[in-house]
């Protein structure tokens, strides 16, 4: 019994030292992440008043990241919000550093996934701010391709950010391009193509739909997406209940009852969900300490969502408002999809890509074994490329109708 008595004093010492060592690295790192926010803040500050035309660039600065083949710089760029009135967006531009072609340089609008409505969780604010374009924006650099990075308006500038709703996505990618346009080493032509990952892939289907209206001054050729947010009533009704409830429901309680007064976070979540999502939803995906409160949350029983949003009549409304129809044939599509993905579900997808292909979209799908939701984009990454390529050169987009998706497109059936 000494022996145990002595055991677990030592193993109660240690946790204890790890919970110590952890927290103190976690001060830390807040301190350290403080200092380098507070660092940056006036560039993100914008002008009063605002200039009015989509696109103006209010100032850029170099982002001090190593960028093989070219230069990256932020920038603060006028976007709009859905009504059309000017608002503030950060993001980036990476310019090759090779010369432009006569005619310009062809544009490639990244869209970027899912990261937390906090300041510090744009991606042009981030510590990493290349994030997750391994493995393909060195290739576009190579190819002689100006690749802009919207943050989106309100995330990083006055906010809040109006998450997956699709008029103000669209225009603040629509807008970088625009912004590319008004810096004068980025050479950047008229012809695009907008790539994006999980919401940004929501971004990227709805810009096939509502890019050529809002700016037919330049010609969209194509859209690629990763594990796209495409058909959010599956997606939502799948993960409701579930720890990625947790992770995408504080974002959604605060953007959509903003985009549309019909709906109330007092509907759908529970005393935790209300009392915790506003919190929640300004801390950084990428953050240990979200899933670590989120795991708290869940192991102590506590539910985000009492019902399933689905089940309410506005909420359903919207969220079909939202969800992108199939793309005419004339706007060719690229899906990428893991089999193994947990946030975005393969089953979605596949019904998207038959949905899709029913209806006579020219799209192109990739699935990929294995590979989960935060390497969709760094996976499939290298075949967007060639994809994007082909859309720069002309060629005729293919078709992959006529291999089915490897999952049914319907939820699994629980024994």
């Amino acid at each position: 019994m000494a022996h145990l008595k002595w055991f677990g004093i030592a193993l109660a010492g240690i946790v204890v030292a790890g919970i110590l060592g952890t927290a103190a690295w976690w001060i830390s790192f807040n301190i350290e992440q403080g200092n380098e926010q507070s660092a940056i803040e006036p560039f993100y500050v914008p002008p009063e008043p605002l200039p009015t035309e989509p696109g103006t660039v209010i100032r850029t600065e170099p982002l001090g990241v190593d960028v093989p083949g070219g230069t990256g710089y932020r920038m603060l760029y006028v976007s709009e919000k859905p009504d059309g009135t000017p608002a503030a967006s950060s993001g980036m531009i990476f310019i090759p550093d090779a010369p432009a072609p006569p005619g310009g340089r062809p544009v490639v609008a990244w869209a970027h996934g899912t990261v937390g409505m906090g300041d510090a969780c744009a991606p042009s604010r981030a510590k990493n701010p290349l994030g997750d374009t391994d493995n393909w924006l060195d290739q576009m650099m190579a190819l002689g391709w100006v690749v802009t990075a919207t943050d989106y308006v309100g995330l990083g500038t006055p906010g809040p950010e109006l998450y997956l709703v699709k008029e103000a996505e669209v225009r603040d990618v629509v807008n970088s391009v625009r912004a590319a346009r008004n810096i004068e080493q980025a050479d950047a032509g008229e012809r695009y193509v907008v790539w994006g990952h999980s919401q940004g892939g929501h971004s990227t289907l709805w810009s096939g739909h509502l890019a050529p209206e809002l700016a037919p001054e330049l010609d969209l050729l194509g859209v690629a997406a990763a594990a796209p947010a495409g058909e959010l009533a599956d997606i939502m009704g799948a993960q409701w209940d579930t720890t990625v409830g947790w992770g995408i429901g504080p974002e959604v309680l605060i953007s959509w009852p903003l985009a549309d007064n019909r709906l109330s976070a007092d509907d759908v979540a529970t005393a935790t969900g209300l009392r915790t999502y506003e919190q929640l939803a300004n801390d950084c995906t990428y953050d240990k300490q979200l899933l670590l409160e989120v795991l708290a949350l869940r192991s102590a029983g506590q539910e985000f969502f009492k019902v399933d949003p689905m089940s309410e009549p506005d909420w359903a409304a919207f969220v079909a408002e939202q969800t992108p129809p199939p793309l005419p044939a004339d706007m060719p599509v690229f899906l990428a999809q893991g089999m193994a993905d947990e946030i975005v579900l393969a089953w979605p997808n596949a019904k998207l890509q038959e949905k899709w292909c029913e209806a006579g979209s020219t799209i192109s799908s990739v699935w990929m074994g294995g590979v989960g939701h935060l390497a969709a984009a760094t996976t499939s990454g290298p075949s967007a490329v060639v994809w994007i390529a082909d859309r720069f050169a002309d060629l005729p987009a293919p078709r992959t109708c006529n291999v089915p998706p490897p999952v049914a497109p319907q939820a699994p059936t629980t024994p």
